[in-house]
């Protein structure tokens, strides 16, 4: 089953949704292999006409690629991964990632070669290392620093090691933490995060387990004290204009399948987003 309404042809389309069922790195509970297809199937449960956006998206050139066939090695993965991004990105199109897990986005990320990398996520992931991995879901964002872009800023953080606090001290790195939304108000921070971004390229990374388990529990390691799907919306309809990629991640359905469902409207919101800008 395709994403819902991803019925353009390839050589039409504007975004490309393609799907990365990968979970072999993962720590504590697994599973996320199975969410690009339980995006899709869920993807249907929601209207064509966003009416927040005043977009429709049977308007739009929307293609679903099907899934990359994932490796059992996190090496082999990857390189998919950035072969299928690639093949987009020089045909100009927006890639549109369903994972899988966060491991997987250095691949795609470094393929669209954005001038910023804004990560939503409860994790830091700034580990060199996680049980002998340098790729793990657990190092992604260090990943990327370190081979991609120095410009990151990382929203709805809660957890990681003091290490890891240190390395975002000593980096200064951009971070804007759970407790800072809830106090702070989204809008303030995105006010914030536009000061530093101005209008240059993106790339978005949803880690689902950003929003609070209590709106999405079935991630693989849910955090409490997280931010709202609203907050979330909010954030992807503020910084989409200028995405050069977009995934969603971490998604495990067997444990609850409304999270796929929630990780279908996101995905949605995200297209009708940087549609919306592009007629304005």
């Amino acid at each position: 089953m395709l994403f819902a309404d991803a019925d353009s042809a390839y050589n039409d389309a504007d975004y490309v949704i393609f799907g990365a069922p990968f979970d072999g790195t993962s720590s504590f509970r697994s599973g996320s292999a199975s969410a690009p297809q339980a995006i899709r199937n869920e993807s249907y449960n929601f209207e064509t006409y966003n009416p927040n956006l005043d977009v429709d998206l049977t308007e739009l050139k929307i293609h679903d690629a099907g899934d990359i066939e994932a490796g059992e090695k996190i090496s082999t993965t990857l390189s998919r991964v950035a072969s299928a991004t690639r093949n987009y990105v020089t045909r100009n199109k927006t890639p549109i990632m369903l994972g899988g897990e966060h491991s997987l986005t250095i691949a795609a990320a470094r393929e669209c070669t954005p001038e910023w990398i804004i990560i939503l996520d409860a994790h830091l992931d700034l580990r060199d290392e996680y049980e002998g991995e340098k790729h793990s879901h657990a190092c992604t964002t260090r990943r990327l620093y370190e081979e991609v872009t120095k410009n990151i800023i990382e929203i709805g953080i809660r957890s990681g090691t003091r290490e890891e606090y240190t390395f975002v001290k000593r980096n200064k790195i951009h971070c804007y933490n759970a407790d800072q939304i809830f106090k702070n108000g989204i809008k303030s921070v995105l006010n914030k995060i536009k000061e530093h971004i101005g209008d240059e390229t993106i790339y978005l990374s949803l880690d689902i387990d950003a929003i609070d388990p209590c709106y999405a529990p079935g991630v693989g390691t849910p955090e409490p004290f997280g931010m709202t799907p609203r907050d979330t919306r909010e954030i992807i309809w503020t910084l989409a204009p200028t995405c050069v990629g977009f995934d969603v991640v971490e998604i495990v359905p067997d444990l609850d399948i409304n999270t796929a469902s929630l990780g279908a409207k996101l995905t949605r919101e995200f297209i009708a987003a940087k549609r919306k800008h592009q007629q304005t």
